[in-house]
């Protein structure tokens, strides 16, 4: 893990990245705040996102149980 200023990272950016894709990058910037620059790896779609549905889908769907809902009154 390194520890660098955002000073450091801004002038020196493709290092910090190359540097997080195997370790965390920890940017301080003043005394109280503190960031954690790590590589985001792309998973395999989970089975919740295998589920997902369009916005158009789900306005179909909305508006069949509206009009469901309203023949039953």
């Amino acid at each position: 893990m390194k520890v660098i200023s955002s000073a450091e990272l801004r002038n020196n950016m493709k290092k910090y990245l190359d540097i997080a894709k195997t370790e965390k990058v920890v940017i301080q910037r003043g005394r109280t705040e503190t960031f954690v620059l790590v590589m985001e790896k792309h998973l395999e779609p989970d089975e919740d996102l295998a589920r997902a549905i369009t916005m158009d889908e789900l306005l179909v769907r909305v508006k069949e149980d509206i009009k469901e809902m309203f023949k039953e009154k």
